[in-house]
């Protein structure tokens, strides 16, 4: 099974970069991020035409996730449990008895700000649920933009970006509470090449220059770690004219 991550930045803008990307990365799930779509206006038909099964949980402008599978679709859940929260930015469903949940982590904006105390909030929130989502399921998938970036090697000027929003020690420590849940970064289970990033700021030619942060991850239960065979980003689609700021992340499990 190929699971992928992908913040498309509008998918009203990026939907013909997502199905030229199906079409040649072929993965069996992928979960979207700031799809900035409400569900009505979800491009299901296009997504079905290439046999693509979707579940979305949007809204206008703003944020959306949404949660796509070549293998169906079930036990489809919203939101994090137990927790009320008007922006759309989680999503679960099961495919072929991998417990597939889609994360949107708050930006936080600056350290400091209301936006940045709701973003340590909802990251607390995150790990308590995702903490009984993995008692309830062996497998366990969580990809998203974690916006977050959890180490230096994650950043291409750790000096520069050190105490900013995305790489400070609160966000770098919920961030470790996740992985202390039991959790694993697929990324890191294999070797990877210096300055891997997945998300690059549009100004400054930041991509050029690759002056990147790695943002955008999928971490696994014990059970998938042991099955996963390898992990990457894929740069394709952050080459394309008016690309998303971000790149795709893949994993591949081999489940039997």
């Amino acid at each position: 099974m190929k699971i992928a991550t992908w913040n498309v930045n509008s998918l009203k803008v990026r939907l013909p970069h997502l199905l030229e990307w199906l079409d040649a990365a072929k993965p069996d799930v992928v979960c979207l991020q700031e799809t900035k779509l409400e569900d009505a206006s979800f491009p299901r038909a296009a997504i079905d035409k290439i046999g693509y099964a979707a579940c979305c949980h949007g809204q206008k402008t703003y944020n959306g996730v949404a949660i796509l599978s070549r293998l169906g679709l079930e036990d489809v859940q919203p939101g994090i449990g137990g927790y009320e929260d008007d922006h759309k930015r989680v999503l679960a469903a099961t495919v072929r008895g991998v417990r597939v949940v889609c994360a949107y982590v708050p930006n936080g904006q600056a350290v400091g700000t209301n936006k940045y105390e709701y973003k340590l909030q909802w990251l607390a929130e995150f790990a308590r649920w995702l903490g009984e989502e993995l008692g309830a399921h062996e497998k366990l998938a969580v990809l998203g933009d974690y916006n977050v970036a959890p180490a230096e090697i994650d950043v291409h000027n750790p000096k520069r970006w050190a105490g900013q929003v995305l790489f400070s020690e609160p966000e770098r420590a919920a961030f470790q509470r996740l992985l202390g849940l039991g959790l694993q970064d697929a990324f890191r289970l294999f070797p990877q090449k210096e300055r891997s990033f997945t998300w690059w700021d549009y100004r400054l030619n930041a991509f050029q220059k690759d002056m990147g942060l790695r943002i955008d991850h999928i971490l696994v239960s014990p059970a998938l770690a042991a099955r996963c065979r390898g992990c990457w980003i894929d740069l394709g689609p952050r080459r394309l004219e008016r690309p998303s700021d971000h790149a795709p992340v893949v994993a591949e499990l081999e489940l039997g």
